[in-house]
Formats: structure tokens, sequence, C-alpha cells
């Protein structure tokens, strides 16, 4: 069996191409599930809660298989902190905002995630940055802002699209916290059971959040479909590709693949979803993902005292 670092490295790469494809689709899969308002499926409050109790359902097995240790006092504060943000904040506010915009849209707002993940771990682990770091996540959610106002604009609705933008934003903040306070643990719990973790100390809210919110008119066969998708692979598989990826691959390299999720958001919408692709969309889309690229190169090079 080749085991040399070049084939680990390529290996790595691949897991982490993989972990990108999944994530990708999440926007996409989440809209089919949750139906637009003129064509409701389930509630983004059911989609929220069954996604992750399918995740910790499966979470719960793992562990037990693997003889997991239970996480420590220290530990389960950080690890609540990514419930609420990765399980709860995240996937509800993304599920009300993408019955209002298309996946396309939503995926132009959320490429600012690596972004405000490192802004995040700048203010919440005290890590420094230099100041074009700071320029370049401003210069992204200037553009962001930019596209939000003409997109619209060019559709006459405006004060719904303003609306679910600011879902959008929240739930980037939402995830980039949960990232960062799940980041705290990884190094003790190792990443494939920090995500487990949080998914099944999420489980007595989850369960009964899903039973309670349980649909109760007929529900389109694919939007069933969705919901597994995010449930299993989303929520969960998604992470063991993408976490064991950076293992192998080295976390500089292949976290440059996460730069092609909103591209795969928008492509993989059209033959899901019927979505047009469109200019300006992409257009921006390639101008956000370059802020990205060039903040994230500064964050990873603190200025020295």
């Amino acid at each position: 069996m080749n085991n040399t670092p070049q084939h680990r490295e390529n290996l790595g790469l691949w897991l982490g191409l993989l972990g990108v494809f999944i994530f990708g689709l999440t926007l996409p899969m989440t809209r089919l599930a949750t139906g637009t308002v003129d064509a409701p499926q389930m509630s983004p409050w059911f989609v929220t809660w069954a996604r992750a109790a399918l995740a910790g359902g499966l979470s719960l097995i793992y562990l037990l298989a693997v003889r997991a240790p239970r996480p420590t006092p220290e530990q389960r504060g950080p690890l609540l902190l990514s419930l609420m943000g990765n399980v709860i904040g995240y996937p509800l506010l993304l599920g009300w905002a993408l019955r209002h915009v298309t996946a396309s849209h939503a995926a132009v707002i959320t490429s600012l995630l690596p972004l405000a993940t490192a802004a995040a771990a700048a203010w919440l682990m005290h890590q420094r940055a230099r100041l074009g770091f700071w320029v370049f996540a401003a210069l992204g959610s200037a553009l962001v802002a930019v596209y939000s106002l003409l997109r619209a604009s060019q559709i006459g609705h405006g004060f719904g699209l303003t609306w679910a933008d600011t879902l959008l934003v929240g739930a980037v903040m939402a995830a980039s916290l949960g990232y960062v306070a799940g980041a705290k643990v990884t190094a003790s719990l190792g990443a494939e059971k920090v995500i487990s973790w949080v998914c099944v100390m999420a489980l007595p809210i989850t369960l009964p959040g899903a039973w309670l919110t349980w649909p109760d008119q007929t529900i389109a066969p694919l939007s069933w479909l969705a919901l597994l998708y995010v449930g299993v692979f989303s929520m969960w598989a998604g992470f063991f590709a993408w976490f064991r990826g950076l293992s192998l691959g080295g976390p500089l390299r292949v976290s440059q693949l996460q730069l092609l999720q909103p591209f795969i958001s928008i492509l993989a919408a059209v033959p899901l979803l019927g979505e047009s692709l469109d200019a300006m969309t992409l257009g921006f889309a390639l101008l956000v993902v370059a802020t990205v690229f060039m903040g994230r190169r500064m964050a990873n090079t603190p200025k020295s005292n």
C-alpha cells in the first residue's frame, strides 16, 4: 500500500475536495427541504431539528464504536457554544433565508464565512492579524452589501431581500462563532469527535424539537431526500472527510479548496433547483472569493511584536 508523504497529501486534497463538495450542496439541498414562500415544504424549524437529530444518532453510534471518553467540564462550554452556532443558529437562519432568496444568492453572502471565522478567532482567541486582513475583510463585506442592494433593486423586492440577507449574515456569524468555539477543543478531543459530541449533546433538544415540528402537510419525496442529505452529509459525514483531508494534506493547502464552495453551490443550484447562471452573481462571487483568499493570507501571517 502506497503510504508516501506525497500519496498522503494527494489523498488529503481529494478528501478535502469531497468535503467542500458536500458542503457546497448544503444551500440548494436546504432550499429543496424548506421550499419557498410560494411553495413551502418543511418548516425551517423542522429542518434544523431533524437534520441535527439524524447527525446526532449517527454520532452516538460512532462515539460508542470508538469508545470515546466523555468531554471534561472544561470542554463542555466550548462544545455548547458550537452547538448553539453550528447546530441551531446557522441552519435555522439559513433555512428561513432560503425561503426568500435563491441558493445562488445565498452562496455569495455565505462565501464570507472563512473571513468571518478568521475574524472571530482574532477576537475570541486573541490571535493578531495584520491590518491588511481587516482591510480585505471590510472590502469583502462591502462587496456583499453592494451585491445585496443591486440584487434587491434588480428584482424589486427590496425589503424582503434585505431581511433575508440579514438572516444570512446572522447565519455566517453564528457558524463562525461555532467553528471557533469548536476549534478550542479540537486539539484535545479530535476534530471528528468534536462535531460528534456537539450533535449528541444537542439530542435532548433536537429530538423533541423534530417531533413537535413534524410537518402536518404532504411533503414532496425530493424534500425528504434533501433533508436526509443535510442531516447525514452536511451535518456529519462532510466533516469527517474535511477534517481528515486537513490532517493528511495539511491545513494550508487543503483549506484553500474552501474557496470553491460558493461556486459549487451556484452550479449545483442549476440542475437541483432550476436556477439560472447569473453573470452578476458569478462576478460578485469571484470578487468576494478573491478578498477571502487575500484576507486569509493576511490572517495566516500575524504581525510580529
